[in-house]
């Protein structure tokens, strides 16, 4: 990826909302050249969408967990993410190396509704579980460092 390219991708992972006039000015490109290389990069796959970030205490989700899934049957089908889709609470599934299977990010409202959603995990994906509460988030929805 050109290094302007990068440049772009890093301005509006910090900030999607940033106009294509900023952009310009931020890069020394006309307003024009910068939307062609956006569009192209949107084209790529490279940017994927632009999102709203969400004060989840706000929205009455205020408890975050990490809840790691390992099957019960190691020698069951490999498909808890398309078991588990249908769970709302469930933020990110992410495969991982090591003990377990997936490491799920969830976001819930209590204590007694992370029990559930636990139960329903377990129930739904045949998995085991092993959670880890989030306390605080010193930082989150870092940009990259492209």
């Amino acid at each position: 990826m050109e290094e302007i390219d990068r440049r772009i991708v890093a301005l509006l992972a910090a900030d999607g909302r940033m106009s294509f006039t900023d952009l310009a000015k931020e890069t020394g490109l006309s307003v024009s050249a910068v939307h062609q290389r956006v569009r192209r990069l949107e084209k790529r796959g490279v940017i994927k969408g632009y999102a709203a970030l969400v004060d989840f205490d706000e929205v009455g989700l205020p408890l975050t967990a990490f809840v790691s899934i390992k099957p019960i049957d190691p020698a069951a089908a490999d498909d808890a993410p398309d078991r588990l889709r249908h769970l709302a609470a469930i933020e990110s599934c992410h495969s991982v190396a090591g003990d377990e299977s997936y490491i799920l990010k969830v976001r819930v409202g209590s204590p007694r509704d992370l029990e559930e959603l636990l139960n329903q995990i377990r129930a739904a994906a045949n998995v085991s579980t092993r959670t880890t509460v989030v306390l605080s988030t010193p930082f989150d929805y870092r940009p990259p460092a492209v």
